[in-house]
């Protein structure tokens, strides 16, 4: 079973139907007694990094994510819920991430003459044996939407990057717990594979 942590994030729904339609049995949920039972664990979210702190603690779920990660758990952050995974963010300066994983959530510079958020298709550079990235081809097209990225302080961490004007870190694996900037839900093919992949863990 794969719990899917409901903490009222915006692309909640997408993620169910992705696995949904790989045949996984999916349930919504912020029951912490569901969540450490589950196979896989998944956090999603699409919103503001201080929001969704507040309510995972007003939810009772900090707890039971860090549990989660200590009990070697397959656990998966999508877009928001892999910011959350780290130690701080400057879209919400003195918010404590969760902080299982140590590094910074920083915002895209203006002086890039780029448009922010970063928003559409870009290729991924893998840079290590992934386990839910593999079968994705080289420099596979993810779908991104997002103002801040990922600099983490482990580059033995990091699993893919992209290029948005600086590098960006798009992916992690450490252990159990996975991590994608990107939405393999709205990914197509590549996508689906990734969340297939992760499935099988």
């Amino acid at each position: 079973m794969v719990a899917i942590i409901d903490y009222d994030a915006g692309n909640i729904k997408s993620v169910e139907k992705a696995f949904q339609y790989l045949g996984q049995d999916v349930i919504l949920t912020r029951d912490p007694g569901v969540i450490v039972s589950a196979d896989r664990v998944v956090l999603p979210g699409v919103g503001a990094f201080g929001d969704a702190m507040e309510r995972l603690q007003q939810y009772g779920l900090v707890d039971v994510i860090h549990e989660v990660a200590d009990r070697q758990i397959p656990f998966l952050g999508i877009c928001l819920g892999m910011q959350l995974l780290f130690d701080s963010s400057e879209e919400a300066p003195g918010v404590k991430g969760l902080g299982i994983l140590p590094g910074k959530i920083v915002r895209f510079s203006d002086d890039m003459g780029l448009k922010i958020p970063h928003m559409g298709w870009n290729s991924l550079t893998l840079t290590k044996d992934s386990r839910i990235l593999r079968g994705i081809g080289q420099n596979p097209y993810v779908y991104f939407v997002h103002s801040y990225y990922l600099q983490s302080d482990r580059p033995e961490d990091v699993s893919a990057t992209t290029q948005y004007g600086c590098l960006v870190h798009a992916a992690v694996e450490a252990d159990n717990v996975f991590g994608c900037q990107f939405h393999p839900e709205k990914s197509s093919r590549t996508g689906l594979t990734i969340l297939k992949n992760f499935a099988a863990l």
